[in-house]
């Protein structure tokens, strides 16, 4: 046997059952769409065994997406778990066959709890076909399993189908990244798409500043004190009219220049750059790495200093660009 061989043959198979029921597709879809997104209720997905699986997946998509959705399981539901349903939800039941035994057996219930039935199979004279309010009947095709057992092929174009539904569906809602992030507080992607600069940075107390008439030596106590690797330079008024950093300090020591005598404002980088607390951290990462910099002073809209922001405060927070 060629290992290889063999398992490239599983994705050409897979591949043409996904190109079959790609061209399969029709009016139904749009119509089991179009359910999806008049439903006031929830979209529940249920499904047993290796569909379940698929299920499972698929409710876990359509909720990040933007359409609330769980997966129910159907021999759970037997049990008690038909109570999750309501008469405004849709259930979308996978099973190729149309005959799975624990399906079956919940359909007379969902009826009469007053759901829709969307059934995915591959079987249109199979029970839950004939139960469903739509059904969407996938082509023939061959299971990629050299038994022709196993749920392969089947279950693939059951996932891209669902896929399908869950990512046209947030098309029309005018699903957004910010929407996104909203159901993905957690990970990279989400806290790229929602932390900002305001949810990072230092502020108050933490901030490193010193007024621009102090000494040098007292800017470096402060940066010493706080642990940043700048100090923030502010008027009487808290206006950032400059900014002394780590690298600074060295230059100007290297210079023998008398830092128990030196005024801050002699030796400030003038009009730093700087960042308002409204734009994402990403962002404030993009903006430090392209002017090759460590840290940003934030400021309100007067210029006023309300805070520092660092690299290494927004990588420690998960985010990279």
């Amino acid at each position: 046997m060629d290992k290889l061989l063999e398992g490239k043959k599983v994705f050409d198979i897979e591949i043409e059952a996904l190109k079959r029921t790609r061209d399969a597709i029709n009016d139904t879809f749009v119509q089991i769409l179009d359910w999806i997104i008049a439903c006031s209720g929830k979209v529940i997905i249920t499904g047993m065994g290796k569909p379940g699986h698929i299920a499972t997946k698929l409710a876990a998509t359509f909720s990040s997406l933007g359409t609330p959705s769980f997966y129910l399981h159907p021999a759970e539901a037997m049990h008690g778990d038909l109570g999750m349903i309501s008469e405004n939800d849709i259930i979308i039941a996978i099973s190729y066959s149309g005959e799975s035994e624990e399906i079956v057996k919940i359909l007379p219930n969902i009826k009469m709890i007053g759901a829709k039935i969307v059934a995915i199979t591959g079987n249109e004279n199979s029970t839950l076909a004939k139960a469903a309010d739509i059904t969407q009947v996938f082509p023939e095709f061959e299971e990629a399993c050299y038994l022709g057992l196993a749920p392969t092929s089947s279950t693939t174009a059951e996932l891209v189908y669902g896929d399908a539904l869950a990512v046209v569906a947030s098309v029309v809602y005018g699903f957004k990244d910010s929407d996104f992030g909203k159901f993905h507080p957690a990970g990279s992607l989400g806290k790229k798409l929602i932390l900002k600069v305001a949810d990072l940075m230092v502020k108050d107390k933490d901030i490193p500043k010193i007024g621009k008439d102090k000494l040098l030596m007292d800017a470096i106590t402060e940066m010493s004190k706080k642990k940043i690797g700048v100090v923030s330079v502010i008027d009487e008024d808290n206006t950032l009219v400059g900014i002394i950093t780590d690298g600074d300090l060295r230059r100007i020591i290297e210079k023998h220049t008398d830092i128990y005598s030196e005024i801050v404002s002699n030796v400030m980088i003038s009009s730093p750059k700087k960042i308002t607390k409204d734009k994402l951290a990403v962002d404030a990462l993009q903006y430090i790495k392209q002017q090759n910099i460590n840290n940003l002073p934030v400021v309100d809209m007067d210029n006023k200093l309300i805070g520092t922001i660092t690299w290494q405060m927004i990588m420690k927070a998960g985010i990279v660009v």
